[in-house]
């Protein structure tokens, strides 16, 4: 078909492939997002059969539903604002928690285009946990808005697809 994107419905073999170890781990996932807005959950939900571990997602855009919806610390909040590494920490967390999966992914930050509680636009803190624990990473993108929606989107699910790869290479790796 003329025009088709690559992949299974249109998914990146990227995200296609994150899905397939979660599977394969038979893990499940829980999205948080703030500044993405929900475009993580949309590149996940383009790969069919991601209901087999896509358990839901969280859109907290407003600070107080991070807290009141994924249980990020109040003090946190009044302390440091939406745009910090642990609130990203917290919500992966949370989400995982709260919507009952294995691992949660979560991304917050400014989009722009200008700047918010004294943040550039393109600071960005994406966050993952899962059994193999919490990382986050923090990203000072360039561009537009959609520019960075969309970068702060792969990059958080690139942290996730590294921490599931290293939780498979430790399950398979000999126990002494």
């Amino acid at each position: 078909m003329a025009g088709a994107v690559p992949g299974a419905g249109g998914a990146a073999p990227a995200v296609e492939r994150l899905v397939m170890m979660l599977e394969a781990r038979g893990a499940t996932l829980a999205v948080a997002e703030s500044l993405t807005g929900g475009q993580v959950s949309a590149e996940l939900v383009r790969v069919p059969g991601v209901s087999a571990v896509l358990r839901g997602g969280v859109v907290a855009y407003a600070t107080d539903l991070k807290c009141e919806l994924l249980g990020v610390d109040a003090g946190l909040l009044a302390e440091h604002g939406p745009v910090h590494p642990d609130v990203a920490r917290q919500m992966a967390r949370g989400a995982a928690h709260r919507l009952g999966a294995s691992h949660g992914v979560a991304t917050t930050g400014v989009a722009g285009p200008g700047a918010s509680d004294g943040h550039p636009a393109g600071t960005v803190h994406v966050a993952v946990h899962g059994p193999g624990g919490i990382r986050v990473r923090r990203l000072a993108l360039a561009g537009s808005r959609a520019t960075i929606r969309g970068a702060a989107s792969a990059a958080a699910l690139a942290l996730l697809a590294s921490l599931v790869a290293d939780e498979r290479e430790q399950s398979a790796a000999p126990r002494r």
